[in-house]
């Protein structure tokens, strides 16, 4: 493991045995964290040993999520390089796409519409990213897809 990695292990307190674990809290993988504070170093990192980007946390959601959430063009785009569920529903049924679109992020709407999400998967209550659009420029961009 190479020493950014360590630290960043030893920093949030993950076993360097169990590279694809969740905190004992299950919020959390090692790459969840890192996609959520923006390391692309260390998702690089995590990727070449092999990490599952797969694994969802206590809500059901993935790295991507985190990511999303950071906003980072280049880590979105290297997880779904790495063949990370671009489509994956949370426990409620909610996308990353959805998530952007109805935070307002038209940037990561568009990127994420760019790299093939789907716009038509409805929510566990019938939503879809268009219905919650949070912004006039997501709207309008999501009528267009």
């Amino acid at each position: 493991m190479n020493p950014a990695v360590a630290e960043f292990f030893a920093q949030y307190g993950f076993d360097p045995a169990q590279p694809s674990a969740l905190q004992p809290d299950r919020h959390f993988t090692p790459l969840m964290r890192a996609a959520k504070e923006g390391r692309l170093d260390v998702i690089e990192a995590l990727l070449t040993y092999g990490v599952d980007i797969a694994v969802t946390n206590a809500d059901g959601c993935n790295a991507l999520w985190l990511a999303c959430y950071n906003g980072s063009h280049a880590i979105i785009d290297r997880l779904i390089q790495a063949g990370i569920d671009i489509d994956r529903q949370n426990d409620n049924g909610a996308t990353c796409l959805m998530y952007v679109a109805s935070n307002s992020k038209p940037d990561l709407v568009s990127l994420l519409l760019e790299r093939g999400a789907n716009p038509r998967i409805a929510n566990h209550d019938d939503f879809t990213a268009l219905d919650l659009a949070g912004s006039l420029p997501c709207l309008k961009l999501l009528r267009t897809a």
